[in-house]
């Protein structure tokens, strides 16, 4: 049955070549769309790494003033501390949880050699994120004793530089010294991808490391906000003062990736759609064409739920025919490792665009099968 059913598409070829490119051009763009469907979930199932609720980021400029900088940012800092509406402030880089900002660099142990992110932080950081630490504990600023800025690390960088060696006391890149380890720290949100990350004690005498962040209590409003940047901006004459909510940047950071991702899947749904019509279309039109055969099969003893069985056949031989030649475009993904995505996603995603194929040709095809069931041989031998 199956071999008849290949030789009737391939002896049709002609006829339906078009209808199987629209069908690999819809799996393909089905498989780009999964791809990043799956990927995006993966990421989002992982954790954070860091509490974002009632954290404020102060950002802070300068300008044209150039005098004791990093002593006016250190007083601002304690004035913060101060509030009774602030639980905890902590003085770090521009590049805080789910700004634009970003720092990396690569580090180096025993030959091993891992790109990381960047964070200079204080010891309050934290504290004001609610992290954990799962091997070791927080730097604090008696540990910058020596040559060796202490650092912590999150498990991404400990797993590339160390391996299974604790790395508690180790030396990276002949400056470093590990003091503590967290498991994960997606600054972009939760779609981003679990990357290393390092964050090493900022030195108070620092000009540049001029963001703050704050947790307030629940039910901090923007009056006190305004409070706050007036007090700042008298403390220091001609600075910029910008306050930014980390679950607004959350919001932000989010509309970043899902905005392509709904963009793509309409696109997706319109060209799914086409495809869905051309198919139910010819499956109509092959109906009306064969009448006589299917009334002279049903003469010679064919059921109806063997008629409908044999166009949902051929429409399945159909869509092999277009998945065989997608999947030898989309096999060279996982093969070829293709942007530093993980096998399994690619399979993932391919898996899931074979099934959905599948299923929108099968769904295509039952009403055009039951309709070709319900003809009677009487009928349509009488009208050939």
């Amino acid at each position: 049955m199956i071999t008849h059913l290949f030789k009737l598409i391939w002896n049709k070829k002609k006829s339906h070549s078009l209808m199987i490119v629209e069908i690999w051009a819809s799996f393909m763009v089905l498989f780009g769309l999964t791809t990043l469907i799956v990927i995006n979930v993966g990421n989002y199932r992982k954790p954070l790494g860091f509490a974002y609720e009632n954290v404020w980021a102060i950002s802070l400029k300068n300008n044209q003033d150039t005098t004791e900088v990093a002593n006016k940012i250190q007083r601002i800092l304690q004035k913060l501390k101060a509030y009774p509406d602030v639980e905890s402030a902590s003085r770090m880089s521009a590049n805080s949880p789910f700004s634009s900002y970003q720092t990396s660099n690569s580090v180096e142990y025993d030959k091993r050699k891992v790109s990381v992110d960047i964070y200079a932080t204080d010891e309050e950081f934290a504290k004001t994120l609610a992290m954990q630490t799962v091997t070791g504990s927080w730097y604090r600023n008696t540990d910058s004793v020596g040559k060796y800025v202490p650092i912590v690390i999150n498990q991404k960088a400990k797993e590339g530089l160390f391996e299974d060696e604790n790395p508690l006391g180790k030396i990276i890149s002949e400056r470093y010294k590990v003091v503590g380890v967290v498991n994960t720290f997606k600054a972009k949100g939760e779609f981003m991808t679990d990357k290393p990350a390092m964050f090493e004690l900022l030195k108070a005498d620092q000009p540049w490391n001029n963001t703050m962040l704050i947790k307030v209590k629940p039910g901090t409003d923007a009056v006190f906000e305004a409070q706050l940047v007036k007090e700042i901006a008298t403390m220091v004459k001609g600075w910029s003062v910008e306050v930014d909510y980390l679950t607004d940047s959350r919001k932000n950071q989010h509309n970043l990736v899902l905005v392509p991702v709904t963009i793509a899947s309409i696109v997706s749904g319109f060209l799914l759609i086409n495809v869905a019509l051309g198919l139910f279309g010819v499956l109509n039109l092959s109906i009306a064409r064969r009448r006589g055969e299917i009334g002279l099969r049903r003469a010679l003893g064919a059921t109806g739920s063997g008629i409908s069985t044999q166009f949902i056949g051929e429409i399945w031989v159909l869509a092999t025919f277009a998945l065989l030649i997608g999947l030898l475009f989309a096999a060279q993904f996982p093969l070829l490792t293709v942007f530093d995505v993980p096998p399994s996603i690619y399979l993932t995603a391919i898996g899931l665009s074979v099934a959905i194929i599948y299923g929108i040709v099968t769904l295509c095809a039952l009403f055009p099968s039951r309709q070709a069931a319900l003809i009677q041989p009487a009928v349509a031998l009488h009208e050939e």
